[in-house]
Formats: structure tokens, sequence, C-alpha cells
């Protein structure tokens, strides 16, 4: 479980902001014998991302590469903003703020390797993954338990809906006998 000291910051947290390669997916590109790339999600991470619109979180996904796949699952999970084939992910999580008028104190911002560093080094709160790169994990708030791909995005979401009390209420949601 998370700090009295990370709670708090999550529970000022107003977007959450994503890294793609070793976040939402194992970090693993896989080229099929025609060129196409295949990445895994997991649902449990796009769940979270779900829940946290729900309690009124923004989710921001910033990467690198540019990937179809990458657009056609954000569009599923109704992501805010989308931002690919960004080098710079300082400058992309600045832009992404101005448009939605945020600051990036209010960001949680989450990444695994160096292109990661420039966001974290303005964004509020930093979280990585234990396979994330060392120092990416030397600059973080919080290292998750689980690996990137494998329910890390939805170990914070957890956080974030527990720090800022809508968990229980979302649950209920879910467990509630509809007879």
């Amino acid at each position: 479980m998370a700090s009295y000291v990370l709670l708090e910051q999550a529970r000022h947290v107003e977007a959450l902001v994503l890294d793609v390669d070793g976040i939402l997916s194992d970090g693993f590109v896989t080229l099929t014998n025609s060129g196409d790339e295949i990445k895994s999600f997991d649902i449990r991470d796009g769940l979270g991302m779900k829940l946290v619109q729900q309690a009124g979180v923004k989710v921001i996904i910033i990467t690198g590469r540019k990937s179809n796949i990458v657009d056609k699952r954000m569009s599923d999970l109704g992501v805010d903003l989308v931002f690919q084939g960004r080098e710079d992910k300082g400058v992309a999580l600045t832009e992404a703020c101005a448009q939605l008028n945020l600051s990036p104190d209010d960001c949680l911002y989450m990444g695994d390797d160096w292109p990661d560093l420039s966001a974290f080094a303005i964004a509020g709160m930093k979280v990585t993954v234990p396979n994330g790169h060392v120092e990416v994990r030397r600059r973080a708030d919080l290292v998750t338990q689980a690996m990137g791909g494998r329910g890390a995005v939805r170990e914070i979401c957890d956080m974030i809906l527990m720090a800022k009390g809508a968990y229980d209420t979302l649950l209920e949601k879910y467990s509630a006998n509809p007879y």
C-alpha cells in the first residue's frame, strides 16, 4: 500500500499521463513476417483508465513511437489526448497541459526509460515499473509492484481512486446485486 505522503500526492492528480511501450505494453515490439506490429495490452489497465476518468481524472498518452494499434486502443478507451511520435515528452506534456488547462504539477507521469525523464522533470508525481531503467527508478516517487503491460497502470489507477475517495463507490457499482 502506498504511504500517506504518496496518497496525499495522488489525491491532487488531475491527469494520468502514460507512456506506452514498457508501461501500457510489456515493452516488446513484435513484428510479423509481413512487417505488421503486434502489441499486447492488459485489459485491467484499460478498465483502470476508464475508472479514473469516471472519477474526473484526464488520461493522456505520450509515446515516442507511432502506431495504429495505439490509436485504436486509446480510441476504444476514450482517452482524452494522445501524442504519438514525440521524442521530447516534456514538451508534449507541457502542450497537453495547455490544451486541458492544467499545470504539469497536476499530473502523474508514468514512464520507464530515458525519453521519459524530461516529463519526469516537470510532472507533479513520477511513477515507473520494476523493470524501468535504473535512472528512471532513481527519480520516481513510486515504483509499482506490477510490471509494465501486466497491471502496473491498474495499480496506479486504484491508488488514485483510493486517494480521491472514489474506489469504494465505483466498486459498489460493479458488485451490487442487480436483482
